[in-house]
């Protein structure tokens, strides 16, 4: 059952925090490289004292996959420095790198600490075991929320030396043996009672950004979403920006109270939810305006009717029927503004237009011919004049 939960916590939360925790895991190269630097020390110690062979290798396998493990964890620090960011898929891989890398160091050291107690060194085996335990601890703080990779490394760990210890025949090593056992199921107790914590507060902090992210009354996006997501729309390629005015709110606000205001702008936006695509952004602005950025670009004009159509049917609020207009502006990139800033003055000056032609919608290049046409008739005039 804890494991199920693991799966469906792990699955729950957003792309974007998921990321962060994979940053986590690559967020230092201190244990890594304490780790190999005391694996060094103790296997020189122990090589020089027993003169065992065996030693020198595991010493030399571990000080190896520290050394690849850190390059690893510097290259995810690399990409990250890169755009676009990694996606769920891409931040998995560099998950089951890590898991890989760990899970061997903690297998070295299983052995390591296995083949001190071989050898009968007694202060050589306490170091190797140190070691072990130290790196235990450390899987119980790092891996807390990759539970399946703390146990394979608490068990790689302690296997070898806990099999290692039951062989002996004396009741010392056996008592030895236990105490590792011990400290395996203490240790993932811990990491459980970490993870129920952690995947907490993930949840609460998942709540919070959605609540950040929201319009309270409509359950749309907010304003705040525009200026972070917009901008990564438009690199992604064309987009439309259709900017929304209801024509006759207020007059409807007025006559029959704030409720009924409130009920017709649930109804807008839920209309407007109709309309879009899961790639379409839909945002209230504040009042009575909204943004809606649409993906598939090419279909701009097509979508602004069926804005007017849609929003302009009446709506029923309380048995009271009332009905709306809407004015909007549409600006599409690359051709009305490559920039999220450009964009949005493309279409709010279309928006103004159409709201003085007492709503409907107008498009930005229709301004822009306009415009242009202004500009030749005035450079034509003037030459006229000079000539």
């Amino acid at each position: 059952m804890f494991f199920d939960r693991m799966e469906s916590g792990r699955a729950s939360i957003s792309d974007a925090v998921y990321l962060e925790v994979i940053g986590g895991l690559h967020g230092t190269t201190l244990p890594n490289i304490l780790a190999a630097a005391c694996l060094a020390m103790v296997g020189a110690i122990t090589t020089y004292e027993t003169g065992d062979m065996v030693t020198a290798i595991l010493t030399v396998a571990g000080v190896v996959v520290a050394i690849v493990r850190l390059f690893e964890i510097l290259a995810f620090r690399r990409r990250l420095t890169r755009s676009p960011q990694p996606d769920r898929a891409e931040a998995a891989t560099w998950e089951r790198r890590y898991i890989a890398g760990t899970v061997a160091t903690a297998l070295v050291l299983g052995m390591f600490a296995a083949r001190s107690i071989v050898l009968g060194d007694a202060l050589c085996s306490v170091m190797a075991i140190g070691i072990g335990f130290g790196f235990g601890a450390g899987v119980v703080a790092r891996l807390a929320l990759r539970p399946v990779a703390a146990l394979l490394d608490l068990v790689a760990i302690a296997g070898p030396t806990a099999i290692v210890t039951f062989m002996q025949p004396d009741l010392r090593h056996v008592g030895l043996g236990l105490l590792i056992l011990m400290y395996v199921v203490a240790s993932f107790e811990m990491v459980r009672l970490s993870f129920n914590a952690s995947i907490s507060q993930i949840t609460l902090k998942r709540k919070f950004e959605q609540l950040a992210r929201s319009d309270s009354m409509t359950g749309v996006s907010n304003r705040s979403v525009l200026a972070a997501d917009l901008p990564l729309m438009l690199s992604a390629g064309m987009v439309a920006v259709h900017t929304l005015d209801l024509d006759r709110f207020k007059e409807a606000n007025d006559r029959f109270g704030h409720p009924a205001g409130d009920a017709l702008l649930k109804q807008v936006a839920g209309r407007l939810k109709a309309l879009v695509t899961q790639d379409d952004l839909l945002i209230r602005m504040g009042g009575d305006e909204f943004v809606l950025v649409q993906r598939a670009a090419a279909d701009g004009e097509a979508m602004a009717q069926r804005i007017v159509q849609s929003i302009s049917a009446p709506y029923d609020v309380d048995g009271q029927v009332i009905e709306l207009g809407v004015s909007v502006g549409v600006a599409v990139a690359p051709d009305d503004g490559r920039t999220a800033e450009a964009l949005l003055s493309r279409s709010d000056k279309a928006l103004y237009r159409a709201k003085q032609n007492r709503g409907g919608y107008v498009l930005a290049r229709e301004l822009r011919v306009a415009e242009a046409a202004v500009a030749t008739a005035v450079t034509e005039g003037l030459a006229a004049h000079a000539a």
